[in-house]
């Protein structure tokens, strides 16, 4: 489904200080013109993506394409990008790095807890983190 945004816009998870992290990079390091938005900011039914699906993985939605996540996203982001990383988005974008590039983006997911900028919010999904005790 396409979804009518005037520009890009990345979704990524808001309450993770990993992804957090890694949206600061892409913000001083790469000349998207997307939008980066914490999806719980995000009016989620506007762009045809539901909670669980934010949850999974982040999501790039434009105008022109399908709504893509994961590796799909971060290799829109990419070639939206230009410059360097265009060439970068291509190649993850092509069959035998797509084969490898989910069960990575799975991977590093599932343990961003344990990465660097990472903490305990990070390795639960949204639903228990809105159960959790604020301290």
């Amino acid at each position: 489904m396409s979804t009518a945004v005037e520009r890009p816009v990345f979704l990524y998870d808001g309450d993770c200080a990993f992804c957090s992290s890694c949206a600061r990079f892409v913000e001083d390091h790469i000349p998207t013109t997307s939008e980066l938005t914490p999806w719980q900011h995000a009016d989620l039914d506007r762009f045809g993506v539901s909670q669980p699906e934010a949850e999974a993985a982040v999501q790039w939605i434009a105008s022109d394409r399908p709504v893509r996540a994961g590796p799909d996203a971060i290799a829109e982001l990419l070639v939206d990008a230009g410059s360097w990383w265009r060439p970068l988005g291509r190649v993850l974008r092509s069959a035998p790095v797509q084969w490898v590039a989910w069960p990575v983006y799975r991977l590093v997911s599932r343990n961003r807890h344990r990465l660097p900028g990472g903490t305990a919010t990070c390795a639960l999904p949204q639903s228990e983190r809105d159960a959790a005790p604020h301290s």
